[in-house]
């Protein structure tokens, strides 16, 4: 990244999920105060988070998109109060180039796209010229139509392959491979099975030779009787995704997610003497 590089692979890293949104599916309208969500940044960072992610537009099933001019304004007032007061480098979650260029002005240094350079290419030019980090997350569709989608007949393989253009795409407007990280993108219009394929797959991504990120936190497919039981299961998949050679996942629970992947990463090491 611009100040600072992360080495991947000897730890799970993790990337603590702050939405300032009032639709995100799980915690949408709690943060968006930027008092309160400059203190849960300050917290995420105090249980362990490795990066803060700020999403300023829902990508939940079913969400309308926002223009750049109104994620911005919820954007810039967060980041301005944050901008030198954490140790963890910040990532800003949007598909916008102009959105992630206002936002690497004010101290971001990940760009973490829903999208994967498909809904703005221009995204990757942004994160050349700041020298940041890029996740792409893979999607399919849009969030308004997802639940319209065929079935997917060789999922994990599917996203293998999309992933693996990303890529190209990323590096030929410029930017240098060591600032890619690739993502699944559970839940970003697949069904149910297919994200439980993808996790048990996820090894198929090693051969893009991409450090992989995953977020399976609260999403739907894993979504039990209660809260409880769903941090359970984000848990199990947090762990499924350690072992299947995840460099980094995405949560929203930081403490309990740290507890679960001390004893993945510790798991993984046995398995590799």
């Amino acid at each position: 990244m611009r100040q600072r590089e992360i080495q991947l692979g000897d730890r799970t890293l993790i990337m603590g999920i702050l939405n300032i949104t009032p639709d995100s599916f799980s915690d949408g309208g709690r943060f968006m105060d930027p008092d309160r969500a400059y203190a849960r940044a300050l917290e995420m960072e105090e249980q362990g988070a490795d990066i803060i992610d700020i999403g300023a537009e829902s990508t939940a099933p079913g969400s309308a998109r926002i223009s750049e001019a109104e994620e911005i304004h919820r954007l810039v007032p967060v980041l301005k109060k944050l901008n030198g007061k954490l140790a963890v480098p910040i990532s800003v979650d949007t598909y916008k180039a102009a959105v992630a260029e206002k936002a690497m002005q004010h101290g971001a240094e990940i760009i973490n796209d829903p999208s994967a350079l498909t809904f703005d290419p221009l995204l990757a030019k942004v994160a050349t010229n700041h020298d940041a980090g890029l996740v792409l997350n893979h999607m399919r569709g849009t969030p308004e139509t997802w639940n319209k989608l065929p079935p997917l007949k060789d999922p994990a393989g599917a996203v293998a392959t999309d992933l693996g253009a990303c890529i190209h795409r990323a590096m030929r407007a410029g930017l240098d491979k060591g600032r890619i990280v690739i993502d699944p993108g559970l839940g970003f219009g697949k069904r149910k099975e297919e994200n439980t394929e993808i996790l048990a797959r996820l090894s198929l991504l090693q051969k893009l030779d991409t450090p992989v990120l995953v977020g399976p936190s609260r999403k739907s497919f894993l979504k039990q009787a209660n809260d409880l039981e769903t941090c359970f299961a984000t848990a199990a998949a947090v762990t499924a995704a350690v072992i299947g050679g995840a460099h980094i996942v995405r949560v929203h629970d930081i403490k309990e997610m740290c507890a679960a992947i001390r004893v993945a990463d510790a798991v993984l090491r046995g398995m590799q003497t």
